[in-house]
Parts: structure tokens; sequence; C-alpha cells
């Protein structure tokens, strides 16, 4: 992997605002990337613990972050098993999390991570260097797999007619390019939305397994969370910020009602302070600044001093 590693926080400011760090407080951030957000986190004097799945951003990160010393710990890997890893740190409760969910600024420019149809590269889209590559998925997956990839992690509407291109083409020789597949997918069409950009994307969804582990996360950091702690998750897709809206809301509502009963009910699930009651998005500035921070969504809770609640993992 070559080049400088380079990416911009979204909404820094805000994740700062709502998470409050301070001495004496301990933040996981889950998705440690350029280290931004974890540096105005550990400026304020709060110690962080980073984890993130791509060894040169953590590289970067670790360097970037070393002039505060044991107040930053770097570990490799997912964020959806940071509670057991924490957990052998000797870490219990934390006070806050964030998790900055998606693909970085520098993993897009580079060409050799193969996440961008705009930049020749093999068809990698790994964020870690384990694991299965997008170039296997397209060349070892049936056509009714690829067509289910594409429909429910890109919202294709051509899932079946890309996943059918898709097999005729490999019938011939591998597809091992992001431009070859890129071409594949476009196969002449033009317009303001290049026709690859929703397969690209659910394939690494896909090879990430990013929803799964984000369903998985959820329920383990409101384990982790002391009582008056913070979750927040800025989400860039529809797909992502659909989980984190509905298990926000679902754990966040005082009461429950249905049409058959007489009248509401205390949530039995009830966890959860909703801060965000709306997304917060990048103000007009920040967009100029940074077009990336368009899509970005960020919402927030707090976990309830009183539940005594806690998940089964």
């Amino acid at each position: 992997m070559n080049g400088s590693f380079h990416h911009e926080s979204v909404l820094a400011m805000e994740v700062v605002d709502f998470l409050r760090p301070a001495p004496g407080r301990t933040f996981l951030d889950g998705t440690l990337g350029g280290g931004g957000h974890s540096a105005l986190l550990l400026k304020a004097g709060a110690r962080v613990i980073g984890f993130d799945r791509d060894p040169e951003a953590l590289t970067h990160s670790r360097k970037k972050l070393e002039p505060y010393g044991k107040q930053f710990t770097g570990v490799e890997g997912n964020y959806a098993d940071a509670p057991t890893i924490l957990s052998g740190l000797g870490i219990g409760q934390v006070d806050g999390v964030l998790l900055d969910l998606g693909v970085s600024s520098h993993q897009l420019d580079t060409a050799d991570r193969g996440f961008s149809f705009q930049r020749e590269g093999p068809l990698d889209m790994r964020m870690s260097t384990i694991g299965i590559t997008a170039s296997d998925l397209v060349n070892t997956a049936e056509a009714s797999e690829l067509a289910r990839i594409f429909r429910e992690y890109g919202d294709e509407p051509r899932a079946i007619q890309f996943a059918a291109r898709i097999i005729r083409a490999r019938q011939k020789a591998p597809i091992t390019s992001t431009r070859e597949l890129a071409e594949l997918i476009a196969a002449g069409r033009s317009g303001p939305r290049h026709p690859a950009t929703r397969v690209f994307q659910a394939l690494r969804i896909a090879v990430n397994d990013e929803l799964g582990s984000l369903e998985r996360a959820l329920p383990a950091f409101t384990n982790l969370l002391a009582p008056g702690g913070r979750l927040a998750a800025i989400t860039f897709h529809s797909l992502e910020d659909r989980i984190v809206k509905h298990f926000f809301r679902r754990h966040s509502l005082v009461e429950i009602d249905d049409p058959t009963w007489p009248s509401a009910r205390p949530n039995p699930d009830l966890l959860f302070n909703a801060l965000t009651p709306r997304s917060v998005t990048a103000s007009p500035e920040e967009i100029e600044r940074n077009p990336r921070s368009r899509s970005a969504r960020l919402r927030v809770v707090e976990r309830l001093k009183s539940t005594q609640r806690e998940f089964s993992l």
C-alpha cells in the first residue's frame, strides 16, 4: 500500500460537543481511520481506545497520536469485537463510543485498494488484509447471489441484468480490475451517476460484512456504555442509517403502542435517551470544504442511568 494517508473527519465538532470528552473519561473510537475524531477527544484530556481493520490506517494514526502517550491505544480489529477485546484489557465500561462508518477518503483515493471505479486497480475492496476480495465474489458467486448482493446492498434495480452480464463475461476470462468491472456494468451508458456506483457499494459492503458488523456491534456497545455514556454513529448511506435509526428508536421510546391495546404501555426495551430526534448533517461550509460530508448523518443516544437491562450476546 502506497501513498500518504489522508482523511478529513466529518462532523468533527458536532461529535465532540455530543460526546463531551474530558480528563478521566474513556472513549472507544470504533472506526479510527485517520485519527481526526480521536485527536479531538484526546486533546480534551480523554483516554481513547481506537479500532481499525486497516493496518495502514492504524499505522498512520498511531504515529499521529503518539504525542498523547498512554492516553491512546490503537488496536487492529473489527469494531464489532471491541467489547471482548476491551474486557481483555481490563476495561469493562466506557463513557462514549463513536462509529464513523463507511470507507475513508484514503481508501477511496488509493487505486490499489480497489474501492473506486474511478481509478484503475485490483478488484479488492477489503478494509483489512484478510478475507475474500471483490474479485473472489465476482468470479465465483452464482448469479442469484450476485443479484441479491446488488439488490440488497446497493438497491440496484438492474441487479439481475448486471449479474447475468458478469456471469457471461467471466466465462471468457476472470474479472480482476476495477476498470474492467466498471466498463462491463456501464456498457456504453453515461449520465450524472455512473451505472457502477451501486454495484461497487454493494460489493464493498458484502466483502467487509459492514451491515453484519453494525448489527452485532450496537447491542454489544450498549452493554459497554457506562450509565450516562453516549453512543454516536455517523452513517453515509441509507442501509447503515436505517439500522442505526431503528435500533436507537426501539430503545429510546418511553412508551409503545398497538392498535389492539386499550392504551400505550411502558417500553420494556427502554435503554436510551435520544439526543438527536433527527439526524445531524454537515453545514453548508463543511460540505463546500469536504463534498463527501454531504451524505453524512450523525445520530446520538445516551445510556439511561436507571435501566438494568442488558443484551445477551
